[in-house]
């Protein structure tokens, strides 16, 4: 099966017609199956509610739910989250990935999927995932000296 699981993010943008910021994603998407996790449909709803979307607007999202396959937690989910929030800490001990996002990434680490996002810093160096986003890389500024640059004599 050729199935990606998609991020809350690039969901939301190719489910609302005519949302610019999903048409990168679309040739990623096309022809497969697509996933997204539990909780991304607990971001969804949650976005729904604290928009106080209508009911016709909740109606339409769950039709688009209707064609994505839902990834449930099971327990090899809960290990492989508990397996890269310990690998993921920094040396103070604070979580480098926001839970819900490691959540989503453990769903595609355990599935073997794809996950294609608009928040690559999110998930950039997460171990055993594969990620696409069509965000842009952010470069890292080059340090300036802090003397004034002299020409040679």
């Amino acid at each position: 099966m050729d199935a990606v699981l998609l991020d809350t993010d690039v969901f939301s943008y190719l489910m609302r017609a005519g949302d610019p910021r999903g048409e990168p994603y679309r040739p990623h998407v096309r022809g497969k199956t697509i996933g997204v996790s539990f909780i991304t449909i607990g971001e969804l709803y949650f976005g729904a509610k604290k928009k106080g979307w209508s009911d016709k607007t909740i109606a339409s999202l769950e039709q688009h739910l209707k064609a994505a396959v839902i990834v449930p937690y099971d327990l090899e989910i809960c290990k492989t989250y508990a397996d890269l929030r310990a690998s993921l800490k920094t040396q103070s001990g604070t979580d480098r990935v926001l839970q819900n996002d490691l959540w989503i990434a453990a769903c595609a680490v355990r599935h073997k999927l794809t996950l294609v996002t608009n928040n690559r810093r999110h998930f950039e160096g997460i171990p055993g995932l594969s990620i696409i986003s069509e965000a842009p890389k952010k470069v890292q500024p080059v340090p300036r000296s802090l003397f004034p640059e002299t020409e040679p004599k």
